[in-house]
């Protein structure tokens, strides 16, 4: 691409995006996934977590084009073009970015600023205002929570055998009952509009102003952002109702957040529980569970299964034992599925809900009963067997019908062959009554189709995309980096920011996407798809959504980054050691400098046995 045309793109974007918020374009982009857009377009079949079918930016035989559900991108390993949802738009309508936005926002049912409406730049002010009111309530609950004068939520506190570093993490506070929050957010310079938008100060028919909180256990409900978006109120006696929410507002949507993931998200596992009630999650992290979020109470949503695709692969529900909360659990789990995450749930006995289950027999039989969680397709027998009674025929063939519908939708042969066994093993089936009856139902379906080809590679492309001044191997550490970082949590960041530096890369655009991330890690912004299309060099997109598409074979990423950040440490100390002896082949090098070097080089000779 000319510097000419890359300037022109940048400009266009810039101009396009100008009246757009990025909360806006994320509200978009959340709101349409990545697969149901591309399929409107072309063909798509599943093979492992990601779609596959022909590109139709280029013709070709097999099927290169993938996309991914997990990480909302896609990309072509034929042509090389790659990027997110408004992307795919504006490449295969060949439109800009402006009737992108259009598309999907009409899709999506969301309605867009116009040139003459400037709703969206008042919308977003107030909602930064929102945010700082939030955060000062917040804080003003969590010192109040400490006074004297809040001996009842203090016992209660105590009570609940919650520590001061529990309290602190959450920023549990306490709401007393009085009217106070009004007055002091006034004197603070906030105006009426900006109050009332918060949800925490009610307006009497008469004039009156009134704290929505009164005399509860304050708890704030934080974006993965750390943001405070809402608050959780509950009482501290038996009174109802025991809870209270904030109500859904310009800057919180239950359905799109989960409780505890600015926490969870820290606790370097790639497993994460779902519980749901804030409560839970709470109780949890007090007792060394830190890795659990709560769905606030309601059904699990696709948004709050997206929210968890950079920090799990496996997700452990957690739901209360009661009626409600199985039905939750069932909605939960086949959008989980559909997401491509690993999905248990909890069996939990004597206990209602996790809380009362830690409580009652601490964490080293929860983590036991984590450990022990069983699958989806155990959890649906299990649910589908409580309500029959297998010694009746009808029953039994109602069983039968039930189970073999479900076990057709077991892609692994060999897991379906296992489930198979137990299931005529637990409740007396025979086998070729099961597998009759799956043929049966995979004949009537017709999915007897055959398996997607591995995508071809097209090899002259990631060579041209690459630096030739960077050998094949290097470009691909670099690449594994760079994936490395946009597929992990912070402390992955951390760790290799301290070693890694942009300047040890070769390759000039994994440089500048390093620097990106750095940068914007640095800030708080962990949005992936946000910081692509932050650039505007069509070959930096395209190879970013190279390098989040391709497989690095990684099975341990601790041990990953410990192994590059190794190699990356070898390589400096063998560049110094190459500078040292080229200097020594210097005839006219003093006596006292030339002692120096050599002592300098024996250092690293013995440095580089040891890291052999």
């Amino acid at each position: 691409m000319t510097l000419c045309r890359i300037n022109n793109y940048k400009e266009e974007r810039q101009i396009k995006m100008v009246r757009y918020s990025d909360e806006l374009i994320d509200e978009i982009r959340n709101s349409n996934d990545i697969v149901d857009v591309i399929s409107q377009y072309m063909s798509l079949k599943r093979s492992g977590r990601n779609y596959f079918g022909l590109c139709p930016f280029h013709n070709e035989k097999s099927p290169s084009f993938s996309v991914s559900q997990d990480k909302q991108i896609f990309h072509c390993f034929g042509c090389g073009i790659g990027g997110d949802v408004f992307r795919f738009i504006e490449k295969i309508e060949n439109i800009d970015f402006r009737e992108a936005m259009q598309i999907l926002a009409e899709r999506a049912r969301i309605v867009l600023p116009t040139l003459d409406n400037d709703t969206e730049g008042k919308k977003a002010y107030i909602k930064s205002k929102v945010y700082e009111i939030n955060k000062i309530v917040a804080e003003f609950y969590h010192e109040n929570l400490y006074r004297p004068t809040s001996k009842t939520a203090q016992e209660y506190v105590k009570k609940r055998k919650l520590d001061n570093n529990t309290l602190k993490t959450f920023s549990i506070g306490y709401a007393n009952n009085s009217d106070e929050l009004y007055k002091m957010l006034t004197q603070k310079g906030f105006k009426e509009e900006e109050i009332l938008a918060s949800s925490l100060v009610n307006k009497s028919n008469y004039g009156q102003y009134y704290d929505r909180f009164k005399n509860r256990l304050m708890i704030p409900i934080k974006d993965v952002r750390d943001r405070v978006i809402a608050f959780g109120g509950r009482v501290l006696d038996d009174s109802k109702p025991k809870y209270i929410n904030s109500p859904e507002n310009i800057v919180y949507s239950k359905g799109r957040q989960l409780f505890g993931l600015n926490v969870a998200k820290k606790s370097g596992e790639k497993k994460i529980i779902i519980v749901e009630g804030y409560m839970d999650a709470i109780s949890l992290y007090q007792r060394g569970i830190t890795n659990v979020v709560a769905s606030l109470g309601t059904a699990l949503t696709e948004h709050q299964g997206r929210l968890l695709r950079k920090y799990a692969d496996k997700i452990i529900i957690g739901y209360d034992s009661d009626g409600a909360g199985q039905a939750a659990t069932m909605r939960g789990l086949d959008i989980l599925q559909n997401l491509g995450y690993d999905v248990r749930v909890l069996q939990m006995e004597g206990a209602k809900d996790p809380d009362e289950y830690v409580i009652k027999y601490g964490s080293g039989r929860f983590n036991l009963i984590v450990d022990q969680a069983i699958s989806l397709v155990e959890f649906k027998v299990k649910s589908i067997k409580s309500n029959l009674n297998l010694d009746i025929p009808n029953d039994k063939i109602k069983f039968l019908n039930e189970v073999t519908k479900i076990l057709t939708k077991v892609n692994s042969e060999i897991e379906r062959e296992v489930y198979i066994d137990k299931i005529c093993s637990d409740y007396k089936i025979s086998r070729e009554a099961i597998y009759s009856q799956i043929n049966k139902i995979i004949r009537n379906n017709d999915q007897t189709k055959k398996a997607l080809e591995k995508p071809k590679i097209n090899r002259s492309i990631i060579k041209k995309q690459e630096d030739n001044s960077a050998s094949e191997a290097i470009i691909k550490r670099e690449n594994m980096v760079i994936s490395l970082l946009i597929s992990n949590d912070i402390n992955i960041y951390e760790k290799i920011k301290e070693k890694i530096k942009p300047e040890d890369f070769k390759d000039e655009k994994n440089k500048d996407i390093l620097k990106k991330l750095y940068e914007e890690f640095e800030k708080g912004n962990s949005n992936i798809n946000a910081i692509i299309s932050s650039f505007t060099d069509e070959e930096i997109i395209n190879h970013i959504t190279y390098i989040m598409a391709y497989d690095f074979e990684i099975t341990d990423v601790k041990k990953a980054v410990i192994d590059l950040i190794q190699t990356y440490e070898k390589e400096k100390v063998l560049s110094r050691r190459n500078e040292i002896l080229k200097k020594m082949e210097n005839e006219n090098l003093e006596k006292e400098e030339l002692s120096k070097l050599e002592k300098e080089l024996s250092e690293i000779i013995i440095k580089l046995a040891k890291m052999k």
